[in-house]
């Protein structure tokens, strides 16, 4: 049984209403079963007190168990130059050690979109999806299969499609998705290939 891992959820918070539970519970209780072979579902907002004014990222720290809980005030990060790298990292788990993500980084750009194995992934802290055809494209091998993903997959906004660096020029429109952020289309921004 693994012990030292622990994983993160980042869940949204705005005037007092809990975003999403049920995907990131669903992704906590799979999380566990898996590396945990945890067989007890946990129920995340058991444990949520939410501010009740503002904007919060609540940041739920678990391995089998909830091991702590906090609410950070939080405001969007500007995101105008990306720069797409290529790694074999290992992300399939949101843990909350972030050192590997954080290491791909580069300082000339705000953000990076990883290749991986020739395929689009994610960027570091979103699911990226691209607009074709009068329809949202998500890369099929994300490096991480966010809540919020999960949720417009499982309502048909967005179809999987496995996409190359050399396509993006294909398409229209680029949006990043995240808890926190939510389908965000990107306006005025640079992907450097």
């Amino acid at each position: 049984m693994i012990k030292h891992i622990e994983l993160l959820e980042t869940i949204k918070i705005e005037a007092g209403r809990v975003e999403n539970i049920n995907w990131h519970n669903q992704r906590c209780n799979r999380s566990r079963k898996s590396l945990f072979s945890s067989q007890n579902e946990i129920d995340l907002l058991e444990y949520i007190r939410p501010p009740q004014e503002g904007l919060f990222r609540c940041r739920i720290l678990y391995s089998q168990d909830i091991n702590s809980v906090e609410y950070i005030p939080y405001s969007y990060k500007k995101i105008t130059t990306i720069k797409v790298i290529k790694s074999q990292i290992e992300y399939p788990y949101k843990y909350s050690n972030r050192d590997e993500l954080n290491a791909l980084l580069l300082p000339e750009y705000d953000e990076i979109i990883i290749e991986k194995n020739g395929l689009i992934t994610d960027t570091s802290i979103a699911n990226i999806a691209l607009y074709q055809d009068n329809k949202w494209i998500t890369p099929q091998t994300p490096l991480l299969e966010g809540t919020l993903r999960a949720k417009l997959l499982e309502n048909n906004f967005l179809h999987e499609k496995e996409i190359r660096k050399e396509e993006l020029q294909n398409f229209s429109h680029f949006a990043l998705m995240n808890a926190m952020i939510g389908f965000q289309i990107q306006k005025n921004i640079t992907i450097d290939v």
